[in-house]
């Protein structure tokens, strides 16, 4: 792909944002919204906790493994070619989720069709953006629109979830996300492709397999933690294995004079890396929390959808006071500054959400703490996102976009694997307590990670990459 001057959007150019939220708003849904259902589901599809559980973290882990291939793609098929076929196998998914018989039917329509829907259209919906919004007001507000609807996407899914399920069924949960894909349709039939597809793109098969195998090897190794302790190993340093055969081998068809999935040269952007880490800790701490707070209200202590859901109100709104603001804070504070805020904000929520909840038997004792949490979570995602996309040049959005995509993704699935393997060992307020420690530890290290974001960040603001080490 060439780089191109892409001027900044007119009005009618704005409005491509639209669907481009939606896509994000309703990929976040999906990956959360189950999380207050895991009675009814469990129930109905003759299951267990750890049933929905698997079936939550294989969505998320099919996006992960699947998105750098598919942030790849976008320069051989074009972003609004990707961004449509996504959006049609999604559909497909759902509607399968929907007419769900048992746990396997549910597992290919959602886990497996919606994972691989969702990895073609994540990545050129920031591809686009990066394209579309130039300089530093513009592009965290296309950002700061987008990471909010995401952001409210994962925070409001139990809510959203919760109503659907109590007032219909929980399968209305699954034809909701339909009429969204539709709406999204729509929208997209106008949208032109700033930059043209180029077909004779190499496209690295090899890299795509062991990079996806690898990732599923690590976050199988954790589900298996419960089950089997040497099982639980071998896997991880199976994938282990594997990833650095990944890097390998990306190193020597590089040498070879052909291209990569990816560029080892991503990589060597020490600011880009930190954002990636902080980007993981972000969704792993948000995805892990909905579900261990999720699981434990219905399971342990018996409430209903709609009641769990209701809860999770407080996260909603704390996230999207802060993530709407992304422009006006961009103005105000640096980029590691508003990340570091976040974290320390996100970390506090945890604590205070153990303390209360031990210290006072009510549902409403969730409720600071998820709200502190989601005003952490929502200022970090922009300036997160913004730091890993602008680090690069036009010529390797798809790359860094499908990367970027795929770490956010794996923190969600080891989220819920994590804290959904501490948990459904044995469902009490111990397990409880372990699994948030075990989060609130996660948070400590991405505050870590953001300490040592350059505190200027005045180049990566400006959509400038920064000096490689």
């Amino acid at each position: 792909m060439t780089s191109t001057a892409v001027p900044t959007p007119t009005a009618a150019g704005r409005k491509v944002l639209i669907p481009l939220a939606l896509a994000q708003f309703i990929c976040s849904f999906a990956g959360s919204s189950m999380n207050v259902m895991i009675n009814d589901m469990s129930r109905d599809l003759d299951t267990s906790v750890q049933g929905i559980q698997v079936a939550i973290t294989v969505f998320l882990l099919v996006m992960a493994a699947l998105m750098i291939p598919g942030g790849k793609l976008t320069d051989r098929w074009g972003r609004k070619r990707c961004l449509m076929a996504g959006l049609a196998v999604y559909g497909v998914g759902a509607l399968l989720s929907a007419a769900a018989p048992g746990l396997g039917v549910l597992i290919l329509g959602n886990s497996v069709l919606e994972g691989v829907g969702t990895a073609l259209l994540i990545p050129p919906v920031y591809i686009l953006t990066t394209l579309l919004f130039t300089g530093t007001a513009a592009r965290a507000r296309a950002f700061g629109t987008i990471m909010a609807l995401g952001g409210v996407g994962a925070a409001a899914g139990p809510l959203l979830g919760g109503l659907l399920t109590t007032a219909i069924d929980w399968r209305a949960n699954f034809g909701f996300q339909v009429v969204v894909i539709v709406l999204i349709l729509l929208f997209t039939r106008k949208l032109e492709d700033p930059l043209p597809a180029d077909p004779t793109r190499a496209f690295d098969t090899v890299g795509a397999v062991l990079s996806a195998a690898g990732l599923i090897l690590l976050v199988t190794g954790i589900l298996a933690a419960d089950n089997n302790t040497w099982l639980m190993i071998a896997l991880l340093l199976a994938g282990a294995a594997v990833l650095a055969g990944f890097f390998r081998w990306i190193r020597r068809v590089e040498r070879a004079g052909r291209e990569p999935l990816l560029a080892p040269a991503l990589f060597h952007n020490r600011t880009s890396n930190l954002g990636l880490i902080t980007q993981n800790a972000q969704w792993l701490v948000l995805m892990g929390v909905s579900f261990t707070v999720g699981a434990y209200l219905q399971v342990v202590r018996g409430y209903s959808a709609i009641a769990t859901g209701g809860v999770f109100t407080s996260a909603t709104l704390g996230l999207l006071a802060t993530s709407l603001a992304a422009e006006r804070l961009a103005k105000r504070r640096s980029q590691r500054t508003l990340i570091l805020t976040g974290f320390a904000v996100t970390t506090v929520g945890i604590v205070v959400l153990l303390l209360l909840v031990r210290a006072v038997d009510d549902i409403w004792a969730f409720t600071p703490g998820l709200l502190l949490i989601g005003l952490g979570i929502g200022l970090m995602l922009t300036p997160s996102v913004n730091i890993v996309q602008s680090a690069f040049p036009d010529s390797r959005q798809g790359e860094i976009s499908g990367l970027s995509r795929s770490v956010s993704n794996l923190g969600s699935s080891l989220g819920t694997a994590i804290a959904g393997t501490i948990l459904v060992s044995e469902l009490t307020r111990n397990s409880y307590a372990a699994a948030m420690a075990a989060l609130g530890l996660c948070g400590v290290i991405g505050l870590c990670a953001a300490m040592f974001l350059p505190r200027d960040g005045a180049a990566t603001a400006r959509g400038q990459a920064p000096r490689s080490r």
